[in-house]
């Protein structure tokens, strides 16, 4: 996920302003607490000697509780992401503010009473959305309509995927699809899915969101490619490193939010009084490089799709670039992304 903004941003809450800081005997330290790896983010961290401290689980979930209680005893804030580090970090402290990412629930997940008011020590920023892994495997049908056999990647360590299972399978039933569900919890058992879903007769898939999956995106998205599935992907990342189609929320803002509250915080406001923010914004980003490699067509209705009731802001690979569309285009992908924003206090965002 887009780490590199969040890093940035939580760069710039421990250099807070001059004045806020004499009233300090010391030099606020930042603590980051995440589920992942440091791998491709390592360059943008090298920036960041004093004022952050760094724990990365690798996906060795057993070791957050250890990192969590190590930073509580040399940080002034805890950021986190993934729901596995957040309640790690949260069961180390009661006073120590956190500032979390997910793609859950936080209040049906218990780190929060409500959004607009967290109560406690806690508050962050969510993309939590009931809706876009059916929508997924709607997109995926008008790119490959004569797949009938059609996977689902789960990470089971994500209970918000799960939730989720029945209404993919109510969407499937609806395309007249048969659906194959497949649970993961650990890097090994991607391979063993794979396996699993070509001996089924799967011949296009759809991947979940969840740390595990986005962590192990190179594996996965080499997988698809070697073996030549049409695949859709949770976020955007996914088809900037190769992979046919990503559709989620746009993750970049969350992180630059979550930088923001740290801020926040140092500065002296209670994480009790700061709204959780949530994503209402999707962005759909076809890799047509990869497209063309698989002989997929992209139906050019979903290139340039006119706008939606839903705010979606359609745009073709053929628009005027943006500042935030190079990526996409000088990885062969064609972007469409929504403008709905964000929300607090019950407020849209626009």
């Amino acid at each position: 996920m887009k780490r590199r903004q969040m890093i940035a941003a939580l760069g710039g809450a421990a250099a807070w302003p001059l004045a806020a800081r004499a009233q300090q005997t010391a030099m606020p330290v930042i603590g980051f607490l995440s589920a992942g790896s440091l791998g491709p983010y390592a360059h943008a961290v090298a920036g960041f000697n004093r004022g952050l401290e760094f724990r990365w689980a690798e996906g060795h979930n057993e070791r957050l509780p250890a990192f969590a209680a190590d930073l509580v005893s040399r940080v002034s804030v805890i950021a986190t992401q993934a729901n596995v580090a957040i309640a790690a970090a949260k069961a180390q402290t009661t006073t120590i503010p956190i500032v979390f990412l997910t793609g859950g629930d936080p209040v049906r997940d218990g780190f929060v009473a409500s959004f607009n008011r967290p109560g406690g020590n806690i508050t962050g920023a969510t993309w939590f959305s009931p809706d876009p892994m059916a929508k997924r495997l709607d997109l995926l049908h008008q790119i490959v309509p004569k797949a009938a056999v059609v996977a689902q990647l789960i990470d089971q360590n994500f209970e918000d995927s799960v939730r989720q299972i029945p209404l993919v399978e109510a969407a499937a039933r609806a395309l007249g699809l048969q659906l194959i569900v497949l649970g993961n919890r650990t890097p090994s058992d991607i391979h063993t899915a794979f396996t699993s879903l070509l001996q089924r007769g799967a011949n296009a898939l759809v991947v979940g969101p969840g740390a595990l999956h986005f962590n192990q995106r190179g594996q996965i998205i080499a997988l698809a490619t070697d073996h030549a599935i049409p695949t859709i992907y949770p976020f955007r990342e996914f088809a900037l490193d190769g992979g046919l189609i990503g559709y989620g929320n746009r993750l970049q803002t969350a992180f630059q939010w979550a930088g923001v509250y740290v801020g926040r915080v140092l500065k002296g406001e209670k994480p009790s009084d700061l709204p959780v923010m949530q994503s209402t914004e999707f962005e759909l980003v076809i890799n047509v490089k990869t497209a063309k490699m698989l002989g997929i067509e992209i139906p050019p209705t979903l290139l340039a799709l006119p706008t939606r009731s839903s705010n979606e802001a359609a745009r073709s690979h053929h628009a005027p670039r943006r500042r935030r569309d190079v990526a996409a285009r000088g990885a062969g992908a064609a972007a469409r992304t929504s403008e709905a924003g964000w929300r607090a206090d019950g407020i849209r965002r626009e």
